[in-house]
């Protein structure tokens, strides 16, 4: 069994960096709801994002930039044909409003991360 170094304390071997746009919105509160940070995503894909990005850790494949609103939305809620480009027309928006349901967008933040900005 491997053994942490005693000099790396428990926070610093469970910390992950998560790399976002310094123009996104602070993390909102525990319940509040969700303004489209970016966090929870960036940080490990839920169901939905397991399924599109056939993986269980690091950033979701779905997690999209939204210039205009700066803000990151769910690609598969948003633009659903860009992640499944063989979607037909006709099933988009059932897809969307799909989607939209099983991540749970109404909801509020349900993400437990603690972040902070990164030092330069």
């Amino acid at each position: 069994m491997r053994q942490t170094p005693p000099s790396i304390t428990r926070r610093q071997r469970d910390a992950r960096v998560i790399l976002l746009r310094q123009e996104a919105p602070a993390q909102p509160s525990l319940g509040q709801p969700c303004n489209g940070c970016g966090v929870c995503c960036a940080a490990e894909p839920c169901p939905l994002g397991i399924l599109v990005s056939k993986r269980r850790q690091g950033r979701c494949r779905a997690l999209r930039w939204d210039a205009a609103l700066s803000l990151y939305r769910c690609g598969m809620v948003s633009h659903p044909q860009r992640l499944w480009p063989w979607l037909p027309t006709w099933a988009r928006a059932t897809v969307s409003r799909w989607a939209r349901r099983w991540i749970s967008s109404a909801s509020g933040c349900d993400a437990t991360l603690v972040g902070s900005p990164a030092q330069r």
